[in-house]
């Protein structure tokens, strides 16, 4: 995924609050463009997290579903996440349960989350009114000494199980896994994204 986008972060929880409430994102496509190309499958899982430490406290919500597209989902795209049209036909998404959970959240988590920004404002325009993080552009990687920062790469790298590579509600398990593994300087990695956040907006 690519970099992340700024957004205002006045409706987050004000800081005296221990803990806090965010989302990791993700998206299945028929493409690379999110122009020409469509969602085949939202995943999101919403988290607490403790402010100080960055530790995760807990899973709160997890949602997956596929979308039918307006046009069949090309043999390159299926090879990739393996969604057959047979998968996806007739499916839609729970618009309301999104919404719900868009609210909930304080920001978005996305591995390559400009990626992930320009389809779902497509299909959510209020998800453009959140702060976007992006866990595989906002965490230094290569300086601490990773040769790629690919999720499936440093998952095993990191000795994570991969969930359901590839596919929605699976990424975002396992980028908040490896969230919740220490940096060489024993702080957890989602820390390096809790100090993106400044008063004003976040930048790419």
């Amino acid at each position: 995924m690519a970099a992340a986008t700024s957004g205002r972060i006045s409706s987050l929880t004000p800081p005296s609050d221990p803990s806090g409430r965010a989302m990791v994102l993700d998206v299945e496509t028929t493409g690379l463009s999110a122009a020409v190309n469509e969602v085949v499958e939202l995943g999101m899982v919403i988290f607490d997290f403790d402010r100080r430490s960055g530790n995760i406290l807990r899973v709160v919500e997890e949602y997956a579903e596929f979308r039918q597209p307006s046009h069949p989902i090309p043999r390159e795209a299926t090879m990739v996440h393996k969604i057959t049209n047979a998968m996806v036909r007739g499916k839609v998404l729970d618009d309301q349960r999104v919404v719900a959970a868009l609210t909930q959240a304080e920001f978005i988590v996305a591995h390559n989350a400009a990626f992930d920004y320009r389809f779902m404002v497509k299909l959510y325009p209020q998800a453009a009114a959140k702060t976007w993080l992006c866990s595989m552009r906002h965490i230094p990687w290569y300086t601490y000494g990773f040769p790629s920062r690919g999720l499936q790469n440093l998952l095993a790298a990191h000795r994570i199980p991969a969930q359901d590579a590839h596919r929605a509600k699976g990424d975002c398990l396992s980028t908040l896994a490896l969230l919740g593994c220490l940096d060489p300087n024993g702080q957890v990695y989602f820390r390096s994204l809790l100090q993106r956040l400044v008063p004003d907006d976040v930048s790419p």
